[in-house]
């Protein structure tokens, strides 16, 4: 739904004119399968990034995925920022994006990518899971 509301802004579809800045709240759940590090919120950039990479949707976009809390699952992160090169640079960089979603080590991959959003820990706020895409 996220994927097709970015690819929605970037076509200039009523209701969803360009620029758009679109912005959610709440709280995903993951069906965890791997052994990885990572939270959900990671995993919804990460699936994200891969579903508007594979179908080649919107060409320029920049998305935070993060829990106002300063923690996101298992990992030391928050969450994530993604944008239209995420997956081409994992791909040079010799990494599997499908790979890191599957082990749910979302964490590892975009620590390696330098896109985990680090707070330092808890920011003593837990309001909820904040989901903001920006589309030029």
């Amino acid at each position: 739904m996220l994927a097709s509301m970015i690819e929605g802004a970037y076509r200039g579809l009523p209701g969803l004119p360009r620029p758009a800045a679109i912005v959610a709240g709440g709280e995903t759940t993951v069906t965890v399968r791997g052994g990885g590090i990572g939270g959900r919120n990671q995993e919804l950039c990460l699936a994200l990034a891969l579903a508007l990479h594979r179908l080649r949707l919107a060409p320029r976009y920049l998305t935070l995925c993060a829990g106002s809390d300063g923690v996101d699952g298992v990992s030391p992160a928050a969450g994530a920022v993604v944008d239209e090169a995420t997956i081409d640079r994992a791909l040079q960089m010799g990494l599997d994006p499908e790979d890191y979603l599957e082990r749910n080590d979302s964490y590892s991959f975009f620590k390696a990518l330098g896109q985990a959003v680090d707070t330092r820990g808890y920011t003593g706020i837990n309001v909820n899971d904040i989901f903001i895409a920006l589309i030029p």
